[in-house]
């Protein structure tokens, strides 16, 4: 049957061997200049393995301008699998996803990809939209008692490892793995419009959505364009900072398997903030781990929810 055949995907796709986890970013955003990319239409196809997990998964991945999905599995032998994870020797906490080797190559070539075992081929199916519906939260329509209650850092910052652990300590934050028990809590309010929430203990409007994985500079970029666009009727969003995006965890995971209120959407699960890392790279806070992280801006990226300051 064939694995494009399997997995029932249009046109004639082919495999870019070359491709790995690492040059994904670059090749996207710049795809007119690296020849790889003709058109911003185009989808490239790549294994890769997957670590995140106990268990690591071999996985196919369609790749194009501003889209990234995986939509196969394929069930290589494990010793395989174990032995090309093994080659990667340390890596970064927050790096788990690695190029194949050339053993790999030689399998999936054989096996899969001009081989007839489709039974090698798990397909996956990710969910792209989330309907988030109501909140269940009170309303923010009608309050007499709206008063922030705590005022965080709302601004740009560059932060060592002891200035974020500072930080945290200070406002007592959710980081588990910095300060398991912080007791910070929002306190969320529906704002009526089915796009936002505000918390009355910060003063602060949440996208219950977000801005889909892209790099910090392009991430630069897409908030101008939301406050251009006006969204939800308001033009001053902006990325919030290390002490607010922290502000929104909480010490229970909840429903969606994030430590994140559940009106939130579950499919941006770590954000970016406007804070730097001394002396290199950019803070994150990541509801799917609990805690807040450092990695580059352009890899892996991250996603946005962006913030307003609340004036009820």
């Amino acid at each position: 049957m064939g694995l494009f055949s399997k997995l029932q995907l249009e046109g004639i796709p082919t495999i870019d061997w070359e491709m790995t986890p690492e040059y994904t970013f670059g090749t996207f955003e710049s795809w007119g200049g690296v020849e790889r990319i003709r058109s911003s239409n185009e989808l490239v196809y790549y294994f890769f393995i997957d670590a995140w997990a106990e268990v690591s998964r071999l996985c196919l991945m369609e790749r194009g301008i501003k889209h990234a999905k995986v939509i196969a599995e394929i069930q290589a032998p494990r010793e395989m699998i174990d032995e090309c994870v093994k080659e990667q020797g340390r890596v970064a906490r927050f790096e788990r996803t690695h190029a194949i080797n050339e053993r790999l190559k030689k399998w999936l070539k054989e096996h899969v990809v001009e081989g007839d075992d489709d039974s090698l081929i798990i397909p996956v199916h990710e969910d792209t939209k989330e309907e988030l519906g109501v909140t269940d939260l009170p309303a923010i329509a009608g309050s007499t008692d709206f008063v922030a209650n705590i005022v965080l850092p709302d601004h740009f910052s560059e932060l060592s490892e002891e200035e974020v652990v500072s930080l945290i300590k200070q406002y007592n934050l959710v980081d588990h793995e910095r300060n398991p028990e912080g007791d910070f809590s929002a306190s969320l309010m529906d704002s009526g419009d089915g796009k936002t929430v505000v918390d009355r203990t910060t003063g602060l409007m949440w996208q219950r959505e977000g801005l889909d994985i892209m790099s910090h500079r392009l991430m630069r970029k897409a908030i101008e364009e939301v406050n251009k666009e006006g969204f939800a009727g308001y033009n001053d969003w902006r990325m919030p900072s290390l002490a607010e995006g922290l502000s929104l965890m909480t010490r229970e995971k909840q429903e969606k398997d994030q430590y994140l209120h559940p009106c939130f959407s579950s499919l941006y699960p770590f954000i970016f903030v406007d804070a730097q890392r001394k002396p290199g790279g950019y803070w994150f806070v990541d509801y799917k781990q609990g805690k807040s992280f450092w990695a580059s801006g352009t890899i892996p990226g991250g996603f946005g929810r962006l913030c307003r300051n609340f004036k009820h």
